[in-house]
């Protein structure tokens, strides 16, 4: 199946973790903005939310790894209008209903994954599974 991990670069190493994890599994990232370097130009931005964009669309499931900044969360937005499964990855379940918690954690096909990065993909896994079995 096809995925793509969005969080901030403060979570860098859980991301990579995660995706190194999943296409151990045989899964398939669509895009790895961690090997990205940071931009600043309007055309370098255009370029990067495109790919970032095309990479969401492209995702059998979204995983959103906690904390995360407004792009992660625009993400969050075109995976829910999708239609796109998402695993909402976070050490504490504040994060899903706690102080810092948005409403659309709680729209769509959202799944909460509580717990240390060991246990988000456990979680991951055990669903994808599920579903790939229906």
């Amino acid at each position: 199946m096809n995925f793509y991990t969005a969080s901030s670069f403060r979570n860098i190493k859980d991301v990579r973790f995660i995706n190194d994890q999943l296409i151990r599994q045989g899964h398939q990232l669509t895009y790895d903005w961690t090997r990205a370097e940071r931009v600043e130009t309007a055309a370098e931005l255009n370029q990067i939310g495109q790919l970032e964009l095309d990479a969401v669309q492209a995702s059998d499931y979204l995983i959103l790894i906690l904390p995360a900044g407004k792009g992660s969360h625009v993400e969050l937005g075109i995976a829910l209008a999708e239609q796109i499964p998402v695993f909402l990855c976070m050490t504490d379940a504040t994060g899903w209903t706690g102080p810092e918690a948005s409403t659309f954690y709680h729209v769509g096909d959202v799944t909460p994954c509580v717990g240390t990065v060991d246990d988000w993909i456990r979680t991951i896994l055990d669903a994808m599974k599920e579903r790939a079995g229906k």
